[in-house]
């Protein structure tokens, strides 16, 4: 028996700072409902997908910064979206700011939920591998100032049963760490969700820019494949406020291959038919991780974070 979970990649295009976020979940909306004619169960949207990207400015004012955070989910702006997972019988996923108080702290984070067909929020992350600087860069041609913005992630990469297999998610840069991938294999997870936005300059190694879209399907198939696992990326892509972000949301099956792709910078969905099931002639083979893996010899993996070079001579 087969467990097929019908799945669209709903890429954006360009937010402008002046939208608003009625506008945007407007466009949600009709993705939402193109891909229930497809026969979709879930709806993955980008990160930080209710607004312009706003790291790429600095702001000193503490107000206007909140001004992109969430204080709620579902609030006033987002509710449709979780009535139209109800009306429809379809799942999604979103990208946003989010302010929580916690223990009567005020923390902000780049979160991530996955809702299921009733509108019940079912899986939450918040993005651990935050890029970018902390201080304004003046010699950049825009920031990416994450590391002012947001906390690191206190949610870990933890998976939940959802659309009848076992999921998980992660943000942007999270993609680029293979740990990502890994932390997740072991528990077994079989679709990994991820929302990005990606500038095609990068100011600190412009020799990079050429390569965005390749490094893009890169660490997503070599992640699907060494773990035996489907994942769907999808950008928030296009020239946005003057930035251009890469596109290139694809869905990605545990074989490692490209299954759908979207073509343009624009709003656009790409579909696949996913079998959970086929993740398992990888994780019984190749990927067995409890007959292959040799975790004696990986300790360097959590006792270090940065290079140490061996002593010379």
């Amino acid at each position: 028996m087969t467990r097929i979970v019908t799945v669209a990649a709903a890429q954006l295009g360009p937010i402008a700072l002046a939208d608003s976020r009625a506008q945007v979940v407007t466009r949600m909306l009709v993705l939402m409902r193109q891909a229930r004619q497809h026969g979709c169960d879930l709806v993955v949207f980008p990160e930080l997908a209710l607004t312009t990207f706003f790291p790429r400015w600095y702001f000193e004012d503490q107000a206007k910064i909140d001004g992109f955070f969430e204080r709620e989910m579902p609030g006033p702006d987002t509710q449709p979206l979780f009535d139209a997972a109800r009306e429809l019988g379809l799942g999604f996923t979103l990208g946003y700011a989010e302010l929580a108080q916690e223990s009567g702290v005020t923390r902000r984070f780049n979160t991530a939920i996955t809702v299921d067909k009733s509108g019940r929020i079912v899986g939450k992350y918040r993005k651990i591998h935050l890029p970018g600087h902390a201080e304004h860069e003046p010699w950049r041609a825009f920031q990416h100032l994450e590391k002012r913005y947001f906390e690191t992630g206190n949610l870990e990469f933890n998976v939940f049963r959802a659309f009848g297999g076992i999921l998980g998610m992660a943000i942007c840069n999270d993609r680029r760490w293979p740990e990502t991938y890994r932390v997740m294999g072991l528990q077994g997870v079989e679709m990994i969700l991820i929302g990005y936005n990606t500038p095609v300059h990068n100011p600190p190694a412009p020799e990079h820019d050429a390569l965005s879209n390749f490094h893009n399907e890169l660490v997503m198939q070599a992640g699907a494949y060494q773990n035996g696992s489907w994942v769907v990326g999808v950008a928030k892509a296009g020239n946005e406020e003057g930035v251009p972000q890469i596109g290139n949301s694809i869905i990605v099956a545990p074989s490692g291959e490209i299954v759908a792709a979207c073509s343009t910078l624009g709003d656009e969905l790409a579909i696949a038919r996913c079998d959970l099931d086929l993740t398992l002639s990888y994780k019984n083979t190749t990927f067995n991780f409890a007959k292959h893996r040799e975790p004696q010899a990986y300790g360097l993996i959590v006792e270090r974070k940065g290079a140490v070079p061996p002593a010379l001579g």
